[in-house]
């Protein structure tokens, strides 16, 4: 698993039938697809929103779909030194970070933002080596916990 989605036109998806939601995703994945060859199963919702149908279209149709517990704030023009005075301290294990291509200071603070997070002592991991693949549920901040075995 190394390919996410973020839908293909980015809508308010709480606001998507089933079958929409399920358009969204696969007209995504066939452009992804058609540039890189390789399908995508990893989904993060547009504006972070989800619901039942979301979820359950997602679902259904392969995708694994995340969250993330920190915000850098970087659409709003907030420089390096701002983000990482943001998230310093909300760090833990797990931690999925949200940031965006594009915004005014995001790619020319990455190498501070990633020296700072392993000089914390945290390892930079893929999401899909992160993510709980089997067996978990999500509750309605986003966040996976796996099920109790009985």
């Amino acid at each position: 698993m190394k390919y996410g989605s973020h839908s293909n036109t980015h809508p308010h998806v709480n606001n998507l039938s089933y079958e929409q939601n399920v358009e969204e995703l696969k007209k995504c994945n066939d452009k992804i697809q058609k540039i890189t060859g390789n399908n995508t199963n990893l989904y993060r919702t547009p504006y972070g929103e989800y619901n039942n149908t979301v979820i359950q279209s997602a679902e259904d149709n392969g995708y694994y779909t995340i969250q993330w517990n920190i915000d850098t704030l970087d659409y709003n023009g907030l420089t390096g030194e701002e983000m990482w005075n943001r998230i310093k301290n909300k760090l833990s294990n797990g931690s999925i970070i949200l940031s965006h291509n594009g915004t005014e200071n995001t790619a020319n603070s990455l190498d501070m933002l990633i020296k700072n997070i392993k000089g914390n002592g945290y390892e930079i991991v893929k999401v899909s080596d992160l993510i709980y693949k089997d067996s978990y549920t999500i509750d309605n901040n986003g966040t996976q916990h796996l099920k109790n075995k009985e």
